[in-house]
C-alpha cells in the first residue's frame, strides 16, 4: 500500500475509530521506512545471496541514486561523479566472512568541471538540516564527512542525508588529534568504530573518509598503506571557505574565498571545497546560495565525494 492509497483508506473508514487507527499506524510505517531507506532501498538481494556470487551488482535502476561495492570491489571503475557509493559490509564484517578488505588500484573521473561541496563535522539537527534544505531546493548533492559522536546524537539527520542521496564520509569518532594520529592502527581503530556507528543507523558503511585537520602534519608514510589495506580513500580539499578560522568571519568572506580559490588552476576541473556543518556554522548556512549560485555561473557541475574522486592536489 502508498502512502497515497493509506490517505484515500482514512478517508474511507470515516468516522469508525479502530480503522481509523489502523490506517493512521500504516501512514506512519510507510512514511518512516521511506526516510530511513534512502537508495538501500532498491537492492533486493539479502547479503548472503550477494556474497556467494562475488560480483553481484546493484539493480539498474539503483545507479542514479548510489551504488553498493561488490564483494571483491569490483564494479569501482565508476564514470558518474554524482553517484554515491558504499559498502553493504562493515570492515569486520569483512574479515569474518573471508572477503577482501584491500582497495583496488581506481582510475579518478577525468572529464568535465567538476566542485565537491563538502560539509565535516556534523551532523547537527540545525545548521545540518539547513544545509540540506538549501541543497535540496538548488538541485544540489554534496558530501558530509560525519563523527560517530554526532551520527549517534543525530541518527535522524543522518537518515536523511542518506535519503536524499548525499554522500557521507567517515570523519572519525570525536575529532580527537591525540587519539588519531598516534598511529595508523590508533586512527584505523577511530574510523572503524565510526563505520560501525554509521552502518547501524544506515546499513551501509562509507568507503570514504577525511582526517580531521587533513593529512598534512599528521599522516606519515605508514597511513596510505593502512588505509588502502582497510578499503579507505581519503580525501582532503583544494578550496576551503575558512569558516572554521578563528577570527569569527562572515558569510561574505566564505564567497569571497571560495570565488576567488576557484579561479585559481588548482580547481580548474575538480574543486572540493571544504566547510562545515556543525554548532556554530550559522554564517556558512547563509553564504551557501550564493556560492551555489556563483559556482553554477562558473560552468561547474556539483558530485559527491567518492573513492574514484580525483586528489585535490
Amino acid at each position: 500500500m502508498s502512502v497515497m492509497d493509506c490517505m484515500k483508506w482514512i478517508r474511507e473508514v470515516g468516522t469508525c475509530n479502530a480503522g481509523r487507527r489502523a490506517a493512521l499506524g500504516a501512514l506512519v510505517l510507510l512514511t518512516s521506512l521511506f526516510l530511513m531507506s534512502g537508495c538501500g532501498q532498491q537492492r533486493e538481494e539479502s547479503p548472503e545471496s550477494s556474497s556467494s556470487a562475488g560480483t553481484t551488482e546493484a539493480p539498474a535502476e539503483a545507479e542514479s541514486d548510489c551504488v553498493f561495492v561488490n564483494d571483491d570491489f569490483s564494479n569501482l571503475q565508476l564514470t558518474d561523479p554524482k553517484v554515491p557509493v558504499y559498502d553493504k559490509y562493515t570492515i569486520s564484517e569483512r574479515r569474518a566472512k573471508g572477503l577482501t578488505t584491500v582497495m583496488p588500484d581506481l582510475a579518478p573521473y577525468k572529464e568535465g568541471k567538476v566542485v565537491y561541496l563538502t560539509f565535516d563535522d556534523g551532523p547537527d539537527d540545525k545548521n545540518t538540516p539547513a544545509i540540506l534544505d538549501i541543497l535540496k531546493e538548488n538541485g544540489v548533492q554534496a558530501t558530509f564527512y560525519v563523527t560517530g559522536q554526532h551520527a549517534e546524537l543525530h541518527p535522524d539527520v543522518l537518515q536523511r542525508i542518506y535519503a536524499e542521496h548525499h554522500a557521507i564520509g567517515n570523519h572519525s569518532y570525536d575529532h580527537d588529534y591525540k587519539k588519531l594520529y598516534v598511529s595508523p592502527d590508533a586512527f584505523l581503530s577511530e574510523m572503524e568504530r565510526t563505520d560501525e556507528i554509521i552502518h547501524g543507523i544506515i546499513g551501509v558503511r562509507p568507503l570514504i573518509l577525511r582526517a580531521p585537520g587533513g593529512v598534512i602534519g599528521h599522516f606519515t608514510k605508514a597511513y596510505d598503506p593502512a588505509l588502502k589495506a582497510s578499503g579507505y580513500v581519503e580525501h582532503d580539499w583544494n578550496v576551503s571557505s575558512a569558516d572554521a578560522a578563528p577570527n569569527h568571519p562572515v558569510a561574505q568572506d566564505f564567497i569571497d574565498n571560495i570565488d576567488s580559490q576557484t579561479d585559481k588552476p588548482v580547481a580548474a576541473h575538480a574543486a572540493i571545497i571544504l566547510m562545515h556543518c556543525s554548532e556554530g556554522h550559522e554564517e556558512t548556512v547563509k553564504a551557501l546560495p550564493e556560492i551555489i549560485r556563483i559556482l553554477k555561473a562558473k560552468g561547474y557541475t556539483f558530485g559527491v565525494i567518492t573513492p574514484m574522486t580525483p586528489q585535490p592536489w
